[in-house]
């Protein structure tokens, strides 16, 4: 029995698309707004747990800002899809569930304390070069196709990104790692 062309590619490691495929960037970039606004929609929810589980008043603080900036990010988001004349119906990140899920597993795996916030600050920066990846190359899209208004409110958002990660890479340098540490002493 002959195989098909369709089952010569699947062996080559050749993906077939879907019939609802994006067949070109404007598309394509709709189609990532839909995945960011999801991702940030459930970072939203997620933010909260972080912070009621981390110890360090310092990150803690810097959980529930970066919650509060991430609901900006949201409106903006929203703003954003207005402006398309789209619908801002999320749809499922399977990178975002999957970061968060990640996160939570490295709350239940880790004690209350230096190595807790330690592992929350690695999901966090995790999360955070998802997110910057993501802004980047959604900028990167819009500014092709000429939609310099929306470049600029992602502009803001991917800089907001940049300042989270910062933060976080802060915190656990100037204290945190280092009271982590000691754990294993």
């Amino acid at each position: 029995m002959k195989k098909t062309n369709n089952q010569n590619e699947k062996k080559a490691g050749k993906v077939t698309a879907k019939s609802s495929a994006a067949d070109g960037l404007r598309e394509l970039f709709v189609d990532e707004l839909k995945d960011i606004i999801y991702a940030e929609r459930a970072l939203v929810k997620a933010l909260p747990k972080m912070a009621k589980n981390a110890t360090e008043p310092k990150l803690i603080a810097a959980i529930e800002e970066h919650a509060a900036v991430t609901e900006g990010q949201v409106e903006r988001l929203d703003k954003i899809f207005e402006i398309l004349g789209e619908s801002n119906r999320g749809k499922k990140c399977d990178a975002m569930e999957g970061l968060i899920k990640e996160g939570e597993s490295i709350m239940e795996e880790t004690e209350a304390g230096p190595v807790r916030d330690a592992g929350i600050i690695s999901a966090s920066q995790k999360i955070e070069h998802y997110e910057i990846a993501s802004y980047g190359t959604l900028a990167a899209f819009a500014r092709t196709l000429g939609e310099e208004e929306i470049v600029s409110l992602l502009e803001a958002t991917l800089a907001e990104e940049k300042e989270a990660d910062a933060l976080l890479t802060d915190s656990a340098y100037n204290s945190i790692n280092f009271e982590a540490a000691e754990a294993d002493q």
